[in-house]
């Protein structure tokens, strides 16, 4: 993390995003660092516990991939190419084999050039990511992996990439750049719990160098202790009813967060998930209850550059 200059909201949303497990979307032109900070996510991830291990290492095992002792207790992050299909990314193949999805199992899987990917492969990952296991039917079988991943995706703001930049003009017109972002449908930027722009940054040079991975590893393991003596389960993954036992809210925090839902468009899935967030931000800040700028935090990574 020390070798990402500048780019501090982005490093704080990495940092709740490894706390709580929660998945992430990164808006920006090329060049700003997106992939460089993806990539940086698995070295502040909480420790993997042995069953946790295990079944990463068993996943690899009956894969091509196949198992080495010096992957043991690592978390995999898993990059897939734009032109994978959907096998690829989910499974199968006449003897089912786990697919890309179940490769990140407990781990990250990191999607850059978001739109660039099909929109049908793209929309299997919803099952996998509201119940964490995919189910693969053939004619002859039927096989069920885990895919219980994080899931940490790129995109420009524009076909050029060039929108927003003061000292680039953008060459592609509001038709293109809405056809560009419809490639991403609702329903699975309901399951992004944040959504933040990375600017470019014209002098790094005046950054001083920022804190290593072990330090911000040391205060997510910390949240994620929080979370896991609460409910046995980091945020991300809270049913609702759990989620309305250890998160209520106040009714002015009530009040905000349905102001904002309205303002933003957000659907009740989306208007959950901003709760837990907020409930991450307070787990990092060792506070016992949810408060309203801790709301505020987790509803200002809802406002992206994508129509909300």
């Amino acid at each position: 993390m020390s070798d990402v200059l500048g780019q501090w909201q982005a490093k704080r949303c990495l940092e709740i995003a490894a706390a709580g497990s929660h998945n992430l979307l990164m808006v920006g032109p090329p060049g700003t660092g997106k992939t460089m900070l993806a990539r940086r996510l698995p070295g502040i991830l909480p420790t993997m516990s042995r069953q946790e291990a295990l079944e990463s290492a068993a996943l690899r095992s009956i894969s091509s991939l196949g198992f080495s002792i010096c992957d043991w207790g690592v978390r995999p992050f898993r990059a897939p190419h734009h032109t994978a299909s959907g096998v690829a990314l989910v499974g199968g193949g006449g003897q089912p084999r786990p697919g890309e999805v179940s490769l990140a199992h407990r781990g990250v899987l990191f999607l850059d050039e978001l739109p660039e990917f099909d929109r049908r492969v793209l929309e299997v990952l919803r099952e996998p990511l509201e119940s964490g296991h995919i189910v693969i039917s053939r004619a002859a079988r039927q096989a069920e992996f885990p895919a219980r991943f994080q899931l940490v995706a790129a995109m420009n703001p524009c076909p050029c990439g060039n929108a927003g930049l003061e000292d680039l003009s953008c060459t592609c017109n509001p038709d293109q750049i809405h056809r560009y972002r419809a490639r991403i449908s609702g329903p699975l930027l309901d399951r992004l719990d944040l959504c933040i722009q990375v600017p470019r940054i014209k002098r790094l040079g005046a950054f001083a160098r920022a804190e290593p991975s072990a330090v911000v590893r040391e205060r997510v393991q910390l949240a994620r202790d929080r979370q896991l003596a609460r409910a046995a389960m980091p945020n991300a993954h809270l049913p609702i009813h759990q989620l309305n036992r250890h998160c209520p809210l106040e009714p002015s925090q009530r009040e905000l967060l349905d102001h904002a839902g309205e303002r933003l468009n957000l659907s009740e899935r989306a208007r959950q998930r901003v709760i837990r967030v907020a409930r991450t931000i307070a787990d990092l800040e060792a506070r016992a209850a949810t408060g309203e700028t801790q709301l505020a935090e987790a509803l200002s990574y809802r406002n992206f550059a994508l129509g909300t």
